[in-house]
């Protein structure tokens, strides 16, 4: 078997040396370099000196006259050197270079043995008859010259030092130390920020060997600099959310610590009360720090971050305090911080296990009692995002009644067999011992579990539940006193403005009709009773202020409450809601869409209490059919439109109301007890309805908006059917939000313009503005209107953001300014130095 063989590939070879003298240049190469000068002009500029200053060998010279050529260079360079060194260079920033005739520049020197020389000259003018063979005799020319050239320079040096002025020198002085400063502290800067980063970086890779550094970092926290107490803090944050533990620590007892114990447990001990320690003392500077404004945002973050990781260690309390207290503050940062932290905080109870959320919901509680319900919304509006389990109230009362079961039945099997003897504890069977141990080690387990029992969890969610009702009333009971007695007893900077003299009424509400279910039956009389006076617009008091009154769209809320309160409980309640119904019928009219600017809210209580539910009565059907027809005359086209579709549910339920499209001379159907419409009655039982008719939708069949016209024309036709029944599929609240402002498409009817021109011949005026709304309604395009308005919008909205931003570029280029100030101020000490030591040098060079 033959091998294959890789083949070896040389290099290519290099050509051979040539060596300079065996090298011939052909009479053609120098006619080409004659022709082609320009190609050579480069060499015409080479500076053959310097190349032969630094070549070492040297041409046409013999081997003997080569060693005396180096013996000479080698002798010029000590020379130099040996001048270099008598000679100390003065500094370049303090005199000017001196340019001789050659083009060179050099610096002064001092000489060392200058003060020897002069020591000499006055030794040769006072014993000119002395001589010493070591020093070189000058003649009495050099002498004069010397003489005079050391006169004029001890002449010029006083005058510079007369000449300078003592404020320059001053300000000079100043301007270094600023500058030395500045440097100093970005250097201690950059310092202190590699050391927290050095410090963190070891307890995040070992906590337990380097706990210690914790310490050394809160040390750091109490920098004079801002910005390393920012840092440190948020490196901290950092920290402790990586290294906390997932159980809550217990410190050992004094007895634990006399015990002896092994060495892995003594350390454990120590990293835990270090850690312990550490984490309190973090948590006190934390709050010291929500008193400086410029560390407010940061000391906010951090706690609520905390709240959110780590609920479940020691000193929740003191996270829980610090973020209900903030819940109302006028800042909305830290207010929107603190509520997204409490519903993060009630979402997650897998976390905590449910008694932070028990606290929580407490300490809202008092807090709403210390302030006397003028708080921001907020406070109250977290606990929609509680969750409650309704299986757990169940399983107790069946595990109560398992319980009594198992004791009838075992007292009953002791009354049947009295004579016999109990079984002693050696004879049990082995099934009795496995229940007995199978019941310790669930025992043990639950007392080591982080998870609470059944029972746990029941206790908890009733101690929730009574702390929300209870405010919940209590926001209700404030609601119904007067303006001056509960405006008097608190004094609070951070009280709520543009929610009115009730701030927490809506959330309440929302709240009551959330869990509405879970309320005991025996509070839901008083209930009713408190919505129906709040629903009048008036409390217990019979004088009630402005400021105590409550708005159409807080009514309305009471009155919707209601319905869904009842609507909750229907197998247990039998309440007359007809003062809810004559309530809606008054507040209709009393609405006002630029003044509340909540059209849901209407919308909302035209479904609950119109359209769902049980059948009306007649009149009370004629009297609604009727107000939501001026209703719709009234107000804005998406109201009108939620009015319109309960208007066509009622006439739908109601066959008999129908005879209102009757346009007869006699209006609708007299049958009624009444036979005159009375349009201000405040009952719509007593408005005598039946006997008048819908004229408004003939005018609503010419609406501006299509939808609404083509509306009212259907519910015009339904005079011509009157046994048809029809089937309304769209909400009060669906019509609405299809035709709120936000999300309107129309275009105006083209062919009730036309119509209107043909019947008509209208005004100038008229005519003008039709053509301009046409004109208008061709030109406008709907997706440049949505960008343009929610670019204004958002510039809206983060105006805040630029007032910070716009504060923190002023800051920024009033430094900017000063800089280039003190740059302009040392740039002028130096030309004026520059100028002083120029004219120096000249009195020094001239003749």
């Amino acid at each position: 078997m033959g091998k294959k063989r890789n083949k070896i590939i040389l290099p290519p070879q290099l050509p051979p040396d040539v060596a300079d003298d065996d090298v011939e240049i052909s009479d053609e190469d120098v006619e080409f370099l004659k022709q082609n000068k320009a190609y050579t002009g480069f060499l015409k500029n080479l500076d053959t000196k310097t190349i032969n200053r630094h070549v070492v060998r040297v041409a046409n010279q013999k081997e003997d006259d080569l060693e005396s050529l180096y013996e000479k260079r080698n002798k010029k360079s000590s020379l130099q050197t040996q001048a270099e060194e008598d000679g100390l260079k003065v500094d370049p920033v303090d005199v000017l270079p001196v340019k001789t005739l050659d083009g060179q520049l050099y610096y002064r020197t001092a000489s060392k043995s200058e003060k020897s020389e002069k020591e000499e000259g006055t030794a040769i003018d006072s014993n000119p008859d002395e001589k010493d063979k070591d020093i070189v005799k000058l003649t009495k020319a050099e002498k004069r010259a010397k003489l005079k050239k050391i006169r004029k320079e001890a002449k010029r040096q006083a005058k510079e030092q007369i000449s300078t002025d003592p404020v320059e020198e001053a300000v000079h002085s100043e301007v270094l130390a600023e500058v030395k400063e500045e440097l100093s502290s970005e250097e201690a800067f950059q310092r202190k920020k590699s050391k927290l980063a050095e410090v963190g970086l070891a307890l995040l890779a070992d906590p337990e060997a380097n706990i210690k550094s914790l310490k050394e970092m809160l040390k750091m926290c109490e920098d004079e600099d801002h910005n390393i107490v920012r840092l440190g803090i948020l490196s901290l944050l950092a920290i402790f959310k990586d290294i906390i533990p997932g159980y809550r620590i217990r410190l050992p007892t004094q007895k634990e610590l006399e015990m002896t114990v092994s060495k892995t447990v003594r350390k454990t001990r120590f990293y835990e009360s270090t850690l312990l320690s550490s984490y309190k003392a973090y948590l006190q500077k934390l709050i010291s720090f929500q008193k400086q404004p410029s560390m407010k945002h940061v000391t906010v973050r951090c706690m609520c971050n905390l709240l959110d990781a780590v609920p479940h260690f020691n000193f929740y309390e003191i996270l829980l305090a610090f973020v209900v207290k903030n819940l109302s503050s006028s800042d909305d940062f830290v207010r929107k911080l603190c509520c997204s932290s409490l519903k993060s905080l009630f979402a997650n109870e897998g976390k905590h296990g449910g008694q932070a959320t028990v606290e929580a919901v407490q300490l809202i509680t008092d807090l709403v009692k210390m302030q006397n319900c003028q708080l921001h919304p907020n406070c109250v509006e977290v606990f929609l995002s509680l969750s409650f389990d309704e299986d757990l109230g169940k399983s107790r009362s069946s595990k109560k009644d398992e319980k009594f079961m198992h004791k009838k039945t075992k007292r009953r099997q002791n009354d049947e067999a009295p004579d016999k003897v109990p079984i002693s504890e050696k004879k049990k069977s082995k099934k009795e011992l496995m229940a007995k141990t199978r019941e310790e080690v669930v025992a043990d387990f639950k007392s080591t579990s982080f998870v609470p029992d059944q029972e746990e969890k029941i206790r908890m969610q009733s101690e929730t539940l009574s702390a929300v009702f209870q405010t919940y009333f209590r926001v209700l009971k404030s609601c119904m006193e007067p303006a001056t007695s509960y405006r008097s007893k608190i004094n609070n900077d951070s009280l709520p403005s543009g929610f009115g003299g009730h701030p927490l009424l809506a959330p309440c509400l929302k709240g009551l009709g959330k869990f509405s279910h879970l309320i005991d039956l025996d509070f839901m009389d008083d209930l009713m009773k408190t919505l129906k006076l709040l629903a009048d617009g008036r409390g217990i008091q019979d004088n009630v202020s402005p400021e105590n009154s409550l708005s159409v769209t807080e009514r309305l809320q009471c009155c919707i409450i209601a319905f869904k309160v009842m609507r909750n409980n229907l197998d247990a309640l039998n309440v007359d809601l007809q003062e809810f119904f004559v309530q809606l019928y008054n507040l209709l009219i009393e609405y006002n869409p630029e003044r509340e600017n909540q059209g849901e809210v209407v919308a909302e209580a035209l479904k609950i209490m119109l359209c769902e539910g049980r059948q009306h009565d007649m009149q009370r059907a004629a009297a609604f059919v009727k107000r939501l027809a001026t209703f719709c005359l009234c107000f804005g086209s998406a109201e009108a439109m939620a009015a319109l579709v309960t208007l066509k549910h009622l006439l739908q339920m109601n066959v008999k109301c129908r005879n209102l499209l009757e346009h007869d001379a006699g209006g609708g159907s007299l049958s009624g007890s009444i036979a005159k419409y009375q349009p201000d009655a405040t009952d719509p039982n007593l408005s005598g309805a039946l006997a008048s008719v819908l004229w408004e939708l003939s005018l609503l069949s010419k609406h501006y908006h299509p939808t609404i016209s083509s509306m009212a024309s259907n519910i015009s036709s339904m005079s011509t059917a009157p046994n048809q029944v029809f089937h309304s599929i769209t909400t009060p609240q669906q019509a609405f939000s299809d035709l709120s402002i936000e999300r309107e498409p129309f275009h105006l009817n083209s062919s009730i313009a036309s119509s209107n021109r043909k019947r008509k011949r209208v005004t100038g005026a008229s005519s003008f503005t039709s053509k301009r709304l046409q004109d208008l309604s061709n030109s406008v395009d709907e997706n440049e209107v949505k960008k343009k308005l929610s670019d204004h919008f958002t510039v809206l909205q983060d105006i805040s953001e630029n007032e910070r931003l716009r504060g923190e570029l002023n800051q920024i280029q009033m430094c900017i300014n000063m800089y280039e100030e003190y740059k302009k101020q040392k740039k002028r000490k130096i030309s004026g130095f520059k100028k002083s030591s120029e004219k120096g040098n000249t009195e020094a060079l001239a003749p």
